[in-house]
């Protein structure tokens, strides 16, 4: 299908309209929205957080009456479904809009070519996959959330350019800058879990919260199967807006488990295992609470099982211009691949030098 440069403009713009929302839609999609009238803005808006209206229904208002006729551009399909909000296919239906282009199909079986199917049996024109693969990457979480049912997983470690995340003794502080560090916490604002295992716990006792203005902190999620965490972990008490989930087994001592669940902020999730968390049952039960997107952040071997296991999306690497020898960790000691054949191999690879470290974002 041709698209003409007007096409193009408008939809990046929307797209750039959604993308203000990241981190706050769970588990809706990000969505924006420009309508224009004789190549004119006459409306935009995107959807802001679940439960409130959609990106269309925000640039239908601002448009008002001059909706009838006009071109829309929306970076999802229209939903046709009946949820916490009316379809916003009805609503461009009833203002009277000419034409819709659409960037990309919604891959939620409640709509899935039905809000498309709607508008194009009453006469509107849909136009889809203008800047598709852009949307797409827009949502990637949602995507992978309502396609498998599992949460996105992006792994962010930091290391030395010769692979290591401490020295020998331990220290850690600090490999990565500060601008390195300040992405980080952008991070921390745009997913809503941050997972760590119990042994990052007990090393570094961070609190995992966000240190940005304004910033959102996230869901701390601690993999711990022997229940090893001190009663005074920064992490339990590190937020008053978001709860501290501790994923432990039937190993974890009952004296523990009680203390631990009368903490307020603090919830205990124990599964039937001898040892270990099982991890993807402990993704999907992430997923049941609406928390689409999970920054895992170490540790070590927790992210190579993690891997193993098949349940990470991405990476976010920070190599630091550093030396420091010894036999230090590195970020991956659980993965322990034996042949070079059989080595992960990383795609759509892009690396940023901004910082003064060596940001490298790929995925699995």
């Amino acid at each position: 299908m041709d698209f003409t440069a007007i096409d193009h403009f408008y939809m990046k713009r929307a797209l750039a309209l959604a993308a203000q929302a990241t981190g706050r839609t769970s588990p809706n999609p990000l969505v924006g929205c420009v309508i224009t009238s004789a190549d004119q803005v006459i409306g935009e808006g995107y959807h802001r957080q679940a439960g409130t209206p959609h990106a269309e229904i925000h640039a239908l208002t601002e448009a008002g009456q001059r909706a009838k006729g006009a071109t829309v551009y929306v970076t999802l399909e229209p939903c046709s479904h009946f949820g916490r909000t009316p379809p916003c296919a009805d609503a461009l239906l009833k203002a009277g809009v000419n034409r819709v282009v659409v960037a990309m199909t919604d891959p939620n079986p409640l709509v899935a070519g039905k809000g498309i199917k709607r508008l194009l049996e009453n006469g509107i024109k849909v136009e889809t996959g203008l800047l598709s693969q852009e949307a797409a990457r827009l949502n990637e979480v949602y995507i992978k959330a309502i396609t498998t049912g599992l949460p996105f997983v992006v792994y962010k470690a930091a290391s030395t350019l010769d692979g290591k995340t401490a020295t020998t003794s331990g220290d850690s502080r600090w490999i990565s800058n500060s601008q390195s560090r300040e992405i980080v916490h952008q991070f921390r604002n745009n997913y809503d879990v941050i997972m760590i295992g119990s042994g990052t716990v007990q090393a570094d006792n961070p609190a995992l919260n966000c240190r940005l203005a304004g910033g959102r902190d996230p869901v701390r999620l601690i993999v711990d199967g022997k229940l090893s965490i001190s009663d005074n972990a920064q992490v339990l008490t590190s937020s008053n807006s978001a709860p501290c989930i501790i994923a432990t087994t039937a190993a974890a001592a009952e004296s523990k488990l009680a203390g631990l669940r009368n903490l307020p902020g603090v919830e205990v999730w124990q599964y039937a295992t001898d040892r270990y968390v099982p991890l993807q049952m402990l993704m999907r039960d992430v997923l049941k609470r609406n928390w689409t997107g999970v920054l895992l952040e170490g540790g070590s071997r927790l992210a190579g099982n993690m891997i193993k296991a098949g349940l990470v999306d991405k990476i976010e690497f920070f190599i630091a211009p550093k030396l420091i020898g010894g036999n230090g960790p590195s970020p991956l000691a659980g993965l322990d691949i034996s042949r070079m054949s059989e080595a992960l191999q990383l795609k759509n690879i892009e690396v940023d030098l901004k910082t003064g470290d060596i940001h490298i974002s790929a995925y699995l």
